[in-house]
Formats: structure tokens, sequence, C-alpha cells
């Protein structure tokens, strides 16, 4: 029995090194040919280290923006602008009026479509500059016309929005489409309202603003929680809700290999671990918490200004408090990689729980044998 057991234990232990693993351990991730120098540089990720990190650049997808127009005052009355449309209605109360009849006293102007040179034709008066002006400023201008030819004339004037006082809401909410401005301070939340409100199914959701070509984006939960960033729109404005490009991979001996999108404006490495679903309890170094980070080559610095190598790997320990706490703070950035590396000790539990199986199966043997000779 004793030399079964012996030849069992010999051939489990040469063996040894072809047990399925999973992950790698933290050494094998770490250790670097002494005659080469290291293909990456390594942090512990410490409470004295955080300050130092939080001045090194940000990495991985970006949502092409470029930055965000902070909320600005809107003017008391909105200003007139090229395809504007006027209602226009002149009183004139003499007998010999240009325009009136002594029955009917005043002439109702509907839809005069201001020009693309901001004019717009009135009889006996020719053109009249009104774009650029508020709706009161015009109505004066327009009086003061008149009165050159019709001294007693009383003028009456609306405003409708045109095409250019309109802003449009491509995609992302309930109903998109395109929305008239009514008041001088339309905003952001006011375009999301009216159309519907953006969709639920997409998570931390990104809003993009494209004015003049250009690209501005900042996160829905961002213009809900400061009212500084809801933007007076202009005509001509677009916006878009879109789902968040970042997202963070998970490997190793987590409790899942997968990619994560990003959940919230900032995550730090220890919603990370939650959001993978935690370690793996039979698996898992909680020491070895491994943060993967390719820097661009231009943000390398000696290590104080910035990274001291483009690859970088930042170790997180969880059975310390400052490692708990400072893992909370450390902030994951878009495309790392979030490697949980195996236990060495794995290993050895299961080529101990081998031996188990086969000690037992030889006893079982041995049992079977002495009730056989005794009968």
């Amino acid at each position: 029995m004793f030399r079964a057991i012996a030849a069992v234990l010999a051939i489990l232990t040469l063996s040894a090194c072809n047990l399925p693993r999973g992950a790698a351990v933290q050494s094998e991730v770490l250790s670097a040919d002494p005659d080469q120098a290291a293909g990456f540089a390594v942090y512990h990720v410490t409470r004295d280290f955080l300050p130092l990190a939080g001045k090194w650049p940000t990495t991985g997808a970006t949502n092409g923006s470029h930055g965000w127009i902070g909320h600005s005052p809107a003017p008391a009355e909105a200003l007139i602008q090229p395809l504007d449309v006027l209602d226009i209605v002149i009183w004139d109360s003499e007998e010999t009026s240009l325009l009136t009849t002594p029955s009917q006293k005043m002439v109702d102007m509907k839809d005069m479509q201001v020009s693309a040179g901001g004019t717009i034709f009135l009889p006996f008066v020719s053109s009249v500059q009104v774009a650029g002006l508020s709706r009161t400023q015009a109505r004066a201008r327009i009086q003061r016309k008149m009165e050159e030819i019709m001294p007693s004339a009383q003028v009456q004037l609306t405003v409708k929005p045109g095409a250019r006082m309109s802003v449009d809401v491509v995609d992302g909410v309930a109903k998109p489409g395109s929305y008239p401005m009514h008041d001088t301070h339309f905003t952001v939340l006011n375009a999301l309202a009216v159309a519907g409100g953006a969709s639920s199914r997409i998570d931390n959701a990104q809003v993009r603003l494209v004015r003049n070509g250009r690209s501005y984006v900042t996160s829905l939960d961002r213009l809900y929680r400061d009212p500084a960033r809801d933007t007076v729109l202009r005509g001509g404005d677009k916006l878009i809700v879109e789902k968040d490009p970042r997202y963070f991979r998970s490997l190793g001996a987590a409790s899942k290999e997968t990619i994560v999108a990003f959940p919230k404006d900032e995550v730090t490495a220890l919603d990370a671990m939650s959001l993978i679903g935690g370690l793996s309890d039979t698996r898992a170094d909680p020491k070895g918490i491994l943060i993967l980070r390719q820097y661009p080559i231009g943000a390398v610095r000696d290590g104080i200004a910035g990274p001291g190598h483009e690859r970088s790997v930042f170790v997180i320990d969880l059975t310390s408090a400052d490692g708990l706490f400072s893992a909370d703070q450390f902030a994951i950035n878009s495309q790392d990689t979030v490697l949980v590396t195996e236990s060495p000790i794995n290993n050895t539990a299961a080529i101990l729980g081998l031996i188990g199986k086969v000690v037992g199966v030889t006893d079982n043997l041995i049992d079977v044998r002495d009730a056989a000779l005794s009968n």
C-alpha cells in the first residue's frame, strides 16, 4: 500500500506544474529579466501615492469633446433672426390713409418672413432692417418708418421663430425631432424635456451639443446636479444623447472576465471590484489586484511629473486598511485592465485535493482486499 501511495505522490509531484490554472500569480506578472531594463513601471497604490497619480494624464477612450459651454444669462427679449416670421398690424384712423379705408381702420400683414439679409418689405416704406433687434426695438423702428407717411399710424408686431430658431434633438430620446425655441431661456434640459427625455436604456448617458461644427459633451447626471451646466441653446444647435464610450477590462481570478462599461462619471478601483462581482473566493489573491495602463509616450516623465514608463502597473492590496481606502480613491481610466492575480497557495490546495482523492481510493481498495481474504 505504501509503495502504491508513494508512486502516486511521485506522479502528482512531477505533474504539479501542469495543473490547470486560470490566472497568473503576482510574482509572475511583475517579474522582469534582470539582464534587461523592465518594460514597465510598477506603483503601489497607497495614501502617499494618490496625490502623485492624480496629476498624471487621463488615458483611454475619450468622448471627442471640446469641453462644455457653461450656462450664460439669456437676453431679456429674443432678437429677431433671418427667416423668422413677423405678423404686423398697422392701425390708422386718418380718412385719407394710404393703407386703410374709412370702414376698415387696420391692415393685417401676416407671415412676413425676414429675409436672409435681415429685412422685411413694407408698402410705401420699402425695406426695413429688423434682424438683430428685439421685438420692442423692431416695432419702434417700423413705427417710425410708418409715421413718415402716416403720422397717426400705430404698429403691433408679433414674432414667430423661423427655421434658424429651432434646435434638433437627434437621437437618444423618446421623440427625436426639430423643436422651436419659444423663449430666450431655452436650455439643454428644456429641449430634452420636450423631446420626451433621455432613453432609460442608456447607462450614464452623455449629452453631445453640436454648435458651429464643434462638439461639446457632458454627462446627463452632471447636467442634473449642476445648474451652471444647463446651457442656453441657440438656433441651429443639435443635441445627441449617447452612451458613455468608456470601458475597462476584467481579467484573471475575478468573479467574471468581461468588458465593463462605465456606469457613472468616475469609477474607482474599489468600484471596479464591485462591478466585476468581487474576487473569486477559491482562487484570487487579494494582495495582487493589478491595474494595467498604457500612457502615451509623450506623458512619460521622471515618475513624479508623470509616469516613469508608458506601460504602468498599479498594485493594490485589499487586505490592508490603507489599501482599501486608497482603492476607493484611485481612479480607473478608460481601457484600463483590472487583473486579479491567483494566489500561489491554490496550486498546493489543488495538489492536496488530488492526493486526498487518491489516498481515499487506495484505502477503499485495501478494505476490499482485506474483506476478501477474511472470507
